[in-house]
């Protein structure tokens, strides 16, 4: 159930018995041959699906993150760090202020890591306030998944080409990672990784995606009844 959905009174309804909702935060950024929503198309998938078999409200999803290393790729759109944690807040007071109380942060964009802190210090400011943080790609059960298969996981590789973030032909080839030193800024970082793939297997079968997906929504649904 989305935001989008609803008006102002079907909330208000909702609000009376439920002070749980999902946010979702994402990206615009390059993502190799997959779509440049994919850290939006991924989590946007799992809030569905959680709220499909919860109840839980979705709110819109922020389509913009911190992506400043990708600046040089088109189709990248960043937010400067301070001015996402600064929308994040907004969008956190808004919702405290009519009565959600535990908000499950749906994050898809590694990037965006750096609100964490600030997400605590708005949790001991406001009382009653309640977070979980759950980035999908970074769960063990995701990585059991992909260790049975003998499959590394990496930005824009296999584990993010859902057939919903694929808009293109796909190489069948893997790609070896390029050997990083340092913090590589925009141009250095397009210089190293070309196709913006930063390798492994471009695409798994479609039962392997299945299995991701399924063990991100296990997770999920175990860790939203906070």
């Amino acid at each position: 159930m989305r935001l989008e959905e609803l008006n102002w009174m079907d909330v208000e309804s909702y609000l009376a018995e439920e002070d749980r909702i999902i946010l979702v935060l994402g990206a615009t950024e390059q993502h190799g041959y997959l779509s440049l929503l994919t850290d939006v198309k991924i989590p946007q998938a799992l809030a569905d699906a959680a709220s499909a078999s919860t109840g839980v409200l979705i709110a819109p999803p922020l389509n913009f993150g911190v992506s400043p290393y990708f600046a040089t790729y088109p189709g990248t759109i960043s937010l400067r760090t301070s001015t996402f944690l600064a929308v994040v807040e907004d969008i956190v007071r808004s919702l405290y202020g009519v009565g959600f109380r535990r908000i499950f942060i749906m994050n898809g964009h590694g990037g965006n890591s750096g609100v964490r802190t600030r997400l605590t210090e708005l949790a001991n400011e406001m009382d009653g306030l309640k977070f979980i943080w759950y980035s999908w790609w970074e769960s063990h059960s995701i990585e059991a998944v992909a260790m049975k298969h003998e499959l590394k996981t990496a930005h824009a590789n296999w584990m993010e080409a859902f057939p919903f973030t694929r808009v293109a032909n796909l190489p069948a080839d893997a790609k070896i990672p390029p050997k990083v030193i340092g913090v590589p800024n925009a141009e250095e970082t397009r210089a190293l990784y070309g196709d913006g793939m930063f390798g492994g297997a471009y695409l798994a079968s479609g039962e392997i995606m299945d299995e991701v997906f399924a063990a991100a929504l296990t997770d999920i649904l175990e860790f939203i009844q906070f």
